[in-house]
């Protein structure tokens, strides 16, 4: 039938994911928006943090600049530069911290080496690929019934599901480094710390819904696709 995807009752595979990652984006504005209005005695800013953290990881050539938007924060491994949005960048909040050096973690994890964020990097043109051909596919399959357009969907897609698994230890390793480094240099103090760790937390599980979308996505292809050759 055309357009059977779209309309299919299989579409319950995605809920469970789907409500974890709405849970997720809501925790992660709540709790961001709690600690921003909690200033760390440290009087560091997001920006003096980040700066500090990079130099004194030797990383002095790494530049801190400040980017539109809110939560938009990240490292470019490309261009060797770290960027805070707005809303954190000159902010001296807990929250703001805790995201500034969770971005300076990657920059850490580049300069290292870190095997999993080489290969998340190495994989991002595969996964963009991935992503943007096979829903292409996918619906030209379930318009022509053509079995291997549908096949060769579900490979593509696996790429793009591949990268959302990769990149949960990149995430998780940047956030175990961000507050090994706030303790160490004595940037967040006490509570503070623990403070850092919710929002880090709470960022990390949008990243582990994500993985749990797409793999719901993949497996909700892979069913139809028996189906149909049932």
């Amino acid at each position: 039938m055309p357009f059977s995807y779209f309309y299919d009752p299989t579409i319950i595979i995605l809920i469970p994911a789907m409500l974890i990652a709405l849970y997720a984006q809501i925790k992660i504005k709540s709790t961001f928006e709690k600690y921003s209005r909690v200033r760390s005695g440290s009087g560091y800013t997001a920006s003096q943090t980040a700066r500090y953290l990079l130099d004194r990881a030797g990383l002095n050539d790494v530049p801190v600049e400040m980017i539109a938007g809110s939560l938009t924060d990240h490292y470019d491994p490309r261009s060797k530069t770290l960027r805070l949005s707005q809303t954190v960048y000159n902010s001296g909040s807990v929250a703001a911290i805790g995201v500034a050096a969770h971005e300076t973690g990657h920059a850490v994890q580049d300069n290292v080496k870190y095997a999993p964020l080489i290969l998340r990097n190495a994989f991002v043109p595969v996964a963009n690929f991935g992503s943007n051909v096979s829903w292409v596919l996918i619906f030209l399959a379930f318009i022509t019934g053509i079995p291997y357009l549908l096949k060769l969907g579900i490979i593509l897609f696996s790429a793009a599901v591949l990268f959302q698994i990769i990149t949960l230890p990149v995430e998780f390793n940047a956030s175990s480094r961000a507050i090994k480094l706030l303790e160490s240099e004595g940037i967040l103090y006490g509570s503070e710390v623990g403070a850092a760790k919710k929002v880090l937390s709470a960022a990390a599980l949008t990243y582990v819904a994500a993985a749990l979308v797409a793999i719901s996505q993949l497996l909700r292809l892979i069913f139809l696709g028996r189906r149909r050759n049932d």
